[in-house]
Order: C-alpha cells, then sequence, then structure tokens
C-alpha cells in the first residue's frame, strides 16, 4: 500500500509558494489515492492536472499500481482545514455543534481560532433579531456550504 504521508509530502512540496492549499489525503486498500485541494479563489482543471502530474512523477508505477485522483473538496464536503473557513467567508454556511444543534447564517470573521456566524434567532414571541454567534473550531462537529439558487 502506498504510504499517505509520502502523497501528503509530495504534495506540500508542490504547493509551497503558492496559492494552493492542501484539504485531504486519502488513500485506499487498492492504491486509489485521492487528493484535495484547493485556492482561495477555487482551484482550477489545469492546476489539478499540474499538481497530479508532479505527484505521479514522484511515484514509481514500476514498483506498485496505483490510481491517482486530484481534484477539489467539492461543495457537499464539510470543511475540513481553516483555509476552507478563510475562503468562503462571507458565504452561507450550515454549521452543526458538537451537542448536534444546527445553524444557519453568513460566515464571518475566521481567525485561527475559530469564526462567527451571523444568523437570525427568535426573541420573545414571533419577533426575530440578527445576531452573531461567535464559535471556537473545537466546538463545531461540521460546517458546510449551503447552496441557495437565485
Amino acid at each position: 500500500m502506498i504510504d499517505r504521508g509520502k502523497i501528503e509530502e509530495l504534495v506540500k512540496e508542490y504547493i509551497r509558494g503558492t496559492d494552493l492549499f492542501l484539504v485531504a489525503v486519502k488513500v485506499s486498500a487498492s492504491n486509489r489515492i485521492t487528493v484535495l485541494a484547493d485556492t482561495r479563489k477555487g482551484i482550477t482543471i489545469d492546476e489539478c492536472a499540474l499538481l497530479h502530474r508532479h505527484i505521479e512523477n514522484g511515484l514509481d508505477r514500476d514498483t506498485m499500481d496505483f490510481e491517482l485522483q486530484v481534484s477539489s473538496p467539492g461543495l457537499e464536503m464539510p470543511f475540513s482545514v481553516s483555509e476552507q473557513y478563510y475562503k468562503n467567508e462571507g458565504q452561507k454556511i450550515s454549521v452543526t455543534d458538537n451537542d448536534g444543534m444546527n445553524y444557519t447564517g453568513i460566515l464571518k470573521n475566521v481567525t485561527k481560532g475559530g469564526f462567527d456566524l451571523e444568523t437570525e434567532v427568535k426573541v420573545k414571541g414571533k419577533a426575530r433579531e440578527v445576531k452573531d454567534l461567535p464559535f471556537n473550531f473545537d466546538q463545531v462537529k461540521t460546517v458546510k456550504i449551503v447552496l441557495t439558487i437565485k
């Protein structure tokens, strides 16, 4: 089986000094390698192809058979690295906290330790008020983009 750490090293070597960031590396028992990368502006197909080529050149097909896929994480995947929060600041997200409570709102004020969620909350009866809810990263179970069609 291909060493996941080796793939991460190859990716980090390639992205050093660029705006690319690594989201995840997965290696299955059958050597299917999935690399998820992105940029704050969104990764292009050409950037994925160049990263793919770099990883493939760093591996030896004569000693191991593998399948390699390089792509963006996609909108349906939960955030897994802090760069995704910065990238999506100002976007509508859904948050599930560690207690299982769900919140939806606008991602704001991302820092090293957490973020604020601008959301509507009920106050006394039927009135609603816009409020910023602070979250530390260790308080959240999942965070995902909410797709809105206009």
